[in-house]
Order: C-alpha cells, then sequence, then structure tokens
C-alpha cells in the first residue's frame, strides 16, 4: 500500500510514511535513520535529513535540504528548511525558524520567534530568544544571549 501525506508545501500530497520511532511523517523523498524519533505530528520532507540521534518533536517540521543530526533536537512549531544545519546538542523550538544556509550548534538555542538565517553561525552556549532576528553573515557565540526585538 503506498501512502501519501500532503505537507502544506504546495506540493500537493506526496509518497509519505509513519516513522517507525515516534510515528511522525516522513517523505519518501526525505532521509531518517531509525535511529531517530520523529514525533507523531512532527514532519521530515523534501530532501531533508535527519540522523543520528536527533529527534523532531510536536509541531515542528525539518524540510527542504535542511540536516538534522547528533543529539539536535528541533520542537513546538519551530520550523528548519532550506540548507539549514542543526547538529550537536543544539536545541530549536517554540516557533522558531532557522532557514537558509544557517547553522546552530554546540549547546546553542533558538526559541520563542526568533529568526536566524542566511549564513549565520549560533554555537557553543549561544541563546538567539524572543522575536530576534539574526542574519547574513552574523556568528553568535560563547554565552550571548540576543533577544527581544534584537535584529543583528
Amino acid at each position: 500500500m503506498i501512502m501519501e501525506y500532503d505537507f502544506k508545501d504546495g506540493k500537493g500530497p506526496v509518497p509519505a510514511n509513519r516513522h517507525k520511532n515516534g510515528g511522525g511523517w516522513v517523505a519518501n523523498s526525505a532521509t531518517v535513520d531509525a535511529t531517530c524519533y520523529i514525533g507523531y505530528d512532527a514532519k521530515v520532507y523534501g530532501n531533508a535529513w535527519v540522523f543520528g540521534n536527533a529527534g523532531v518533536y510536536g509541531n515542528a517540521e525539518v524540510s527542504d535540504y535542511a540536516k538534522v543530526f547528533g543529539n539536535a533536537e528541533v520542537f513546538g512549531n519551530a520550523w528548519v528548511s532550506d540548507y539549514a544545519l542543526v547538529f550537536d546538542d543544539a536545541r530549536v523550538f517554540g516557533d522558531a525558524e532557522v532557514f537558509g544556509n544557517a547553522w546552530v550548534f554546540g549547546n546553542a538555542k533558538v526559541y520563542g520567534n526568533a529568526w536566524v538565517y542566511d549564513d549565520v553561525r549560533v554555537y557553543g552556549s549561544a541563546k538567539v530568544f524572543g522575536n530576534a532576528w539574526v542574519f547574513d553573515n552574523a556568528e553568535v557565540s560563547g554565552n550571548a544571549k540576543i533577544s527581544e526585538g534584537m535584529k543583528i
């Protein structure tokens, strides 16, 4: 039996399956390791990769060519897309979005309504949260905190 799911990305229903570890939707065009957890309402589609011990929970989405790996987690209503990378022990959650060629890694956290995009690097124990936007070629590292309404 061929299953299909509409990821609401304008492509209509595409071949997809429920992931064995968590039951979330995974498009047949995406790659998700059996070691990963994809929560029941989470979605991985396009040519996205989730591997290692990574997890995608809640209503989170990983799409396009994005990669989530290591022990990274994406949860809540967060969205990781385009060519973005989330890895190591990084967390992206809330309504945050990470896209473009952005990287979030180390123990970094992006959350709230924050947007991290373009060629940004967020790493170390840095936090980007609230309604912050970090873009262009910015680097946020160490114990830096970029918060409410800041645009870098």
